[in-house]
């Protein structure tokens, strides 16, 4: 089942509230009617809009994916495969999963937006990414009119990056397929203050061991606690992407700066919190209106006029940071949500 609509208003489906029109949107509930569509010209995905940059006039086609629907594959003693539909909201099925007592994506707890967006970005937080849980990603492939699964190998995944934002225009996700586990042994709590978090609400329960509902429960204290609700003040979450130095500009950054956090990779590699360097620079609560970093996470950008604010509002912040940044500490920061052109394509 399809349904078709032209001028169509996204200002209400873009999670950073931006001012933005389509010429034709087409809601999706069932993949099996993907076949029989026939976009002229550009088209673009739009899932939860939790990730997205959108121009005023957007001359395209727009897809709205809301397949509906999750069930279990295959279940033993240790693990469950798990198939969710495109339309499934994100944090739902996460809160789903953690009470359950399935473990590997309660660390991606209140991550706004839908499942089939998921592998796009190859959405991550607090040490866990969605490569690490993911086995497959069924989509439609528009270039050879057909369905199509893809392993987790074929998806490509790097940080924040994935076949499906290095050819945008291919393929439509119609429903993803993870590999969760029931033991403990699996959870991931080593990252900034979230094991601490977790072992006090276990505490709490009367267990000596942290279970993936302790996780969950976390997670979602220390997001809320610094992060802003885009229903009540429009953003897109985390902005930028944290930079990954040489381990030799790294030795000379903390010469410098040595309270700096850092996260090493390997031998070669350090990630470094894009969010801590926006503060050094003096831009925490900072930007040029209408769009200001968050006061308590430098990293969010945030709409202080939504359903008027524009992308030519979010450039003049987002280069304002960036060169910032790069003055102070020679890191030029990459900016993670998609910009999408006028035209339907994006970068």
């Amino acid at each position: 089942m399809i349904q078709t609509y032209h001028n169509y208003d996204l200002s209400a489906m873009n999670t950073m509230a931006l001012n933005s029109c389509a010429d034709t949107a087409i809601v999706v509930h069932d993949e099996a009617a993907l076949p029989s569509i026939r976009p002229t010209g550009r088209w673009f995905v739009l899932a939860g809009g939790s990730n997205v940059l959108l121009p005023s006039v957007l001359n395209a086609t727009v897809i709205l994916p809301r397949m509906l629907g999750k069930h279990i594959l295959s279940e033993n003693d240790d693990e469950i495969l798990l198939e969710v539909k495109a339309g499934e909201n994100w944090h739902d099925l996460v809160s789903h999963c953690a009470l359950q007592g399935w473990y590997g994506i309660e660390n991606l707890a209140l991550i706004p937006g839908l499942a089939g967006a998921a592998p796009v970005q190859n959405i991550g937080a607090y040490g866990v990414q969605l490569e690490d849980v993911l086995v497959c990603v069924k989509v439609y492939d528009w270039e050879n009119s057909q369905f199509l699964t893809l392993s987790r190998e074929e998806c490509q995944f790097s940080y924040r990056h994935s076949i499906f934002k290095e050819q945008p225009n291919r393929y439509l996700i119609t429903a993803i397929t993870l590999r969760l586990h029931k033991t403990a042994t699996r959870i991931q709590s080593n990252y900034g203050d979230l094991h601490n978090q977790a072992l006090t609400l276990a505490t709490a329960a009367g267990r000596d061991d942290i279970h993936a509902i302790d996780i969950y429960h976390a997670v979602i204290a220390i997001r809320q606690s610094k992060l802003p609700d885009p229903a009540i003040l429009p953003n897109c979450g985390s902005f930028f992407q944290n930079p990954i130095i040489s381990h030799g500009q790294f030795q000379q950054l903390i010469c410098q700066y040595p309270t700096m956090p850092h996260y090493p990779i390997n031998d070669a590699l350090v990630k470094l919190p894009a969010g801590w360097l926006i503060e050094q620079a003096g831009l925490k609560g900072g930007g040029i209106t209408p769009i200001l970093t968050h006061t308590k996470q430098a990293l969010v950008l945030t709409n202080h006029a939504p359903q008027s604010a524009t992308q030519h509002d979010i450039a003049i912040t987002q280069n304002h940071i960036i060169v910032s940044v790069q003055q102070k500490f020679g890191i030029t920061l990459v900016r993670e949500p998609v910009w999408v052109n006028a035209d339907g394509s994006y970068q």
